[in-house]
């Protein structure tokens, strides 16, 4: 079989004048690659007539790019570099296609703009030309310049190409290409670190088939800047590291290494009621826990009173309360700090110590509520409760309540059940997204018979009013039960579900007062703790 050559250098063609467009190869024979022109030693052996030739191409001479840290050997081996065009200086990028014909110049103006000369459609990437058709790794950067970067600091030995467009024509690119890349064991896609970078090589890599295209991640913007840096072996070694592209939501567990030996650090804070932390071990944030029951059973109270309990110890809080103004919210609970039902009465409270009360608690700059009554689009509700997480870096969120919120049926989504289902999974993606805790009070179903859940029928997952989303994604469940026609005003607390224990079950018994009109945790609730 007889052995390829290899490239050596470049010097001038005798056909076209030009000054280092032809290359001459180990076994003695040379190619231009401005017009085709071939040589075999001194013997002219074949002369293809360049279909380009009279495109008016412009003249460059190849030398270092110093503030670049790009050698002279490297850009002769790619052919760039510098001339003038509009008398102006410029970097000139030769691409060619797939017969070595020189058909397009790309120039880079100092503003960093771009021009191209001939037609660009029919080349292939930026390097192409240079290397076989096949082997075990080949790689793709964003531009001209990491290209050469990244050939340099392997020495010119391993092929290296370019997209001609940037990020934003990368696809289009490779998709021409990819019967070419195909032949590679590994195709590495080493894009700029930025946004556009990112997604671009997320899209190409989808192109290819399984466990081919590998992402390089670089702790700099680009391969040139880790170059300039002097970051050249960790340049080598994020390309030799790069992950294999797999789709969305497929980890590999060897992966998992980082994670497992790291224990988890929950936030958690305890429930102003303390048998109620026997059971669930307190509120956490990162997690979904839904608060459910019949109407008037006291779900508003108890989001107060948690809100009561967080401010005082120290956690930001967002108050979504869309049956009620925000002064409302805000009386309702500083009466629970004061013991005094505030939105009723102020009998006994002086200036002073409302003062006091109010500085304590939804006045000490960690309390934010939206003002807002009734009903809300769903993406709407969403882009607040983010506003609230990611801008004014609240811990938890209480939302009261989910139904209310929703009454007003979007045009895209027909019915309340599809409705919850999209709001509540949103909610869910939200919680992971941003860390937050996140309180929601759902309503429930009317349950068979005459007796209502105010009556104090008992509540299952099963009665969570329109959709099962809300017991799937919600990691805790509480359910308060109440009979309001008994004298006692004592609600029931039951742990309906309890993804971080699996503790489930009977809880607490809350007795409402009257005349503070705060719940208080009573001592004759047995259970089997």
């Amino acid at each position: 079989m007889k052995q390829e050559s290899e490239f050596i250098h470049h010097v001038p063609c005798t056909v076209c004048g030009s000054k280092d467009n032809a290359a001459v190869y180990s076994d003695g024979h040379s190619y231009c690659f401005g017009c085709g022109h071939i040589e075999s030693g001194d013997e002219i052996v074949n002369t293809t007539p360049n279909l380009e030739k009279q495109i008016n191409f412009i003249d460059y001479e190849v030398v270092e790019l110093s503030r670049r840290k790009l050698d002279i050997k490297t850009l002769k081996k790619f052919n760039y570099g510098v001339g003038s065009s509009n008398g102006k200086p410029v970097q000139v990028a030769n691409y060619y296609n797939t017969n070595n014909q020189l058909v397009a110049q790309k120039l880079r103006y100092p503003d960093k703009s771009f021009q191209w000369i001939g037609d660009a459609k029919d080349s292939v990437l930026f390097g192409q030309q240079l290397w076989r058709d096949k082997g075990k790794m080949v790689v793709i950067t964003e531009g001209e310049i990491d290209a050469l970067s990244v050939s340099r600091v392997q020495e010119n030995k391993w092929p290296v190409v370019s997209v001609k467009s940037g990020a934003q024509g990368a696809k289009r690119d490779i998709q021409r290409q990819l019967e070419w890349l195909e032949n590679f064991e590994q195709v590495i896609l080493m894009f700029d670190q930025d946004e556009p970078g990112k997604k671009a090589a997320l899209e190409c890599a989808k192109l290819f088939s399984p466990n081919k295209a590998r992402i390089c991640q670089l702790p700099l913007k680009d391969a040139n800047e880790m170059l300039v840096a002097g970051k050249t072996k960790e340049l080598i070694d994020c390309m030799w590291a790069s992950k294999a592209y797999r789709p969305d939501g497929i980890v590999s567990g060897a992966d998992l290494w980082d994670s497992i030996q790291k224990e988890d650090d929950y936030v958690s804070v305890d429930y102003p009621f303390p048998l109620l932390n026997v059971k669930t071990h307190g509120l956490r944030k990162s997690e979904l826990v839904t608060i459910t029951a019949g109407s008037g059973v006291g779900k508003s109270s108890f989001c107060r009173h948690v809100a009561s309990h967080l401010l005082q110890n120290n956690y930001s809080v967002g108050y979504i309360a869309l049956e009620e103004t925000v002064k409302r919210s805000a009386l309702g609970v500083m009466g629970i700090n004061l013991q005094k039902p505030l939105h009723l009465t102020r009998e006994g409270v002086d200036t002073k110590e409302l003062e006091k009360c109010f500085k304590e608690t939804v006045g000490n700059g960690n309390f934010y509520l939206y003002n807002h009554f009734g009903s809300t689009a769903s993406d709407n509700l969403i882009s607040k409760i983010r506003y609230l997480a990611k801008a004014c870096n609240v811990d938890f969120v209480i939302l009261d309540h989910l139904h209310i919120a929703l009454s007003a049926v979007g045009e895209d989504i027909g019915d309340e059940r599809k409705l919850i289902d999209y709001t509540v999974t949103k909610l869910r993606t939200l919680v992971e997204e941003t860390g937050i805790g996140l309180i929601l009070v759902s309503h429930l179903r009317r349950p068979e018979g005459n007796r209502g859940y105010e009556d104090g029928v008992p509540v299952s997952m099963n009665a969570l009013r329109g959709s099962a989303s809300i017991g799937q994604l919600s990691d805790m469940i509480i359910s308060m039960q109440r009979d309001l026609q008994a004298e006692d005003n004592q609600t029931q607390l039951h742990v309906l579900k309890n993804r971080f224990s699996g503790e489930t079950g009977k809880a607490c018994t809350l007795q409402y007062n009257l005349e503070t009109g705060c719940l208080t945790q009573t001592e004759d609730f047995a259970d089997d703790f």
